[in-house]
């Protein structure tokens, strides 16, 4: 310990004659505690929505997409399988067929969009996981169809009643025009045997078929729309080793750029936070610059007689410094301490909760130590900076007196 840390220290605990400088330094260190606690409580929350967000777009988004640089479609032949399958750590690829069609139940209809799923898809995804009405017989039974909530409700269907039928119609492509509409619809029949819930977003949107029956609705009978897979091992070495391979024909995408819009916003979202609260700190640690000027002057008798023993003006600066210094880590480790332990209490024991009816039904917490870092680092240069301007100025004019 440094002769100048040993009296800032002093300084710092040992009880002042005049207490209002006692009274602000305390107010200085519970601002920065509790703005500092705040930053990690909010920062945390953020990152585990973020979390939560992405392991909910995990259970029917791929670890890696592939889809034509251009057109919608394109042949998936044994010579591109197999090429892409010789990359290591691809685990299961899945073929899929995607498009908009219409849905109808009786009289009731609605435009949905199709995807038609082969067996390695569910090797691929844990699209079993979100079914929550009957099951998934995609690829079991012929011309099955797995619903959305969202979807089940706008077109009134119930799973569990026996015989219920569905139809799917699809403008015919590449057929000349007829007088009679139902001339220029493909159309096929299907038995509604489970329903999956995910989110909004999924729910009312998609419905699943087997990949023979998204083809022979949009009479694509040799065609995908991309090639679903899973990894295992490092994602992004896996994605630009597949990009380099394959060329500009096709785009590869891992799970945050399919979803990069959603994510984007949530990592803007936190940014905007950390940095309004980064400015409310600012201004609690500017305290310091009102309790480091009344100890100055508070201390020129002792400033003096240091000078009188030969310290010089750097020595006398370190010790205000090192005070300042100790207010804001004092304040800064009180924070990051109290941060943790509410973080750590809501991972326990769920505090704040949602509700059972939502699909995450408590607040999730995800504890990052970058944010630990940044938030300690920022603290630690916004007190130099805050105790540079009195320390320099009234320390000099001690000297001068």
């Amino acid at each position: 310990m440094t002769f100048s840390f040993f009296i800032a220290k002093r300084y710092l605990v040992s009880k002042k004659s005049n207490n209002a400088i006692n009274i602000i330094s305390w107010i200085s260190i519970i601002a920065i505690a509790v703005t500092t606690a705040s930053l990690i409580v909010i920062l945390s929350a953020m990152n585990g929505l973020t979390g939560a967000v992405a392991e909910l777009y995990n259970t029917l988004e791929p670890d890696l997409k592939i889809t034509p640089a251009a057109g919608k479609y394109f042949t998936a032949d044994g010579t591109l399988l197999e090429s892409i399958k010789k990359v290591k750590g691809v685990e299961a690829i899945s073929c899929t067929f995607s498009d908009k069609a219409l849905l109808k139940n009786n009289e009731k209809q609605t435009l949905v969009s199709v995807k038609g799923i082969d067996e390695e898809f569910m090797k691929v995804t844990q699209i079993d996981s979100c079914v929550v009405e009957g099951s998934n017989q995609l690829n079991k039974i012929k011309n099955s169809i797995l619903l959305g909530r969202g979807i089940a409700n706008i077109i009134q269907v119930n799973v569990m009643t026996i015989g219920s039928e569905l139809s799917l119609l699809s403008p015919n492509k590449g057929k000349s025009t007829s007088l009679n509409p139902d001339d220029n619809l493909t159309q096929v029949f299907l038995t509604p045997n489970g329903v999956f819930s995910l989110n909004d977003e999924f729910d009312y949107q998609f419905v699943f078929v087997s990949l023979a029956t998204a083809r022979e609705l949009f009479n694509e009978p040799n065609k995908v729309s991309a090639l679903e897979i899973k990894c295992k091992g490092n994602t992004e070495e896996i994605q630009e080793e597949l990009i380099s391979k394959l060329g500009s024909a096709f785009v590869v995408k891992n799970r945050f750029q399919l979803n990069d819009v959603l994510f984007k916003t949530l990592e803007t979202e936190k940014l905007v936070t950390f940095a309004i609260l980064a400015f409310i700190l600012i201004i609690a640690t500017f305290n310091i610059i009102g309790a480091l000027t009344m100890l100055i002057i508070e201390k020129q008798k002792d400033i003096k007689t240091l000078f009188s023993l030969g310290a010089d003006l750097t020595l006398i600066r370190n010790i205000f410094m090192g005070e300042g210094f100790l207010i804001t880590g004092v304040g800064a480790i009180g924070g990051l301490v109290i941060g943790l332990m509410v973080c750590w209490l809501q991972i326990k024991f769920h505090l704040v909760k949602f509700g059972d009816d939502f699909i995450i039904p408590y607040y999730p917490i995800e504890i990052q130590l970058k944010d630990f870092l940044w938030i300690f680092t920022l603290i630690m240069l916004i007190g130099f900076f805050a105790a540079l301007y009195p320390v320099r100025f009234f320390t000099k004019a001690a000297k001068l007196n």
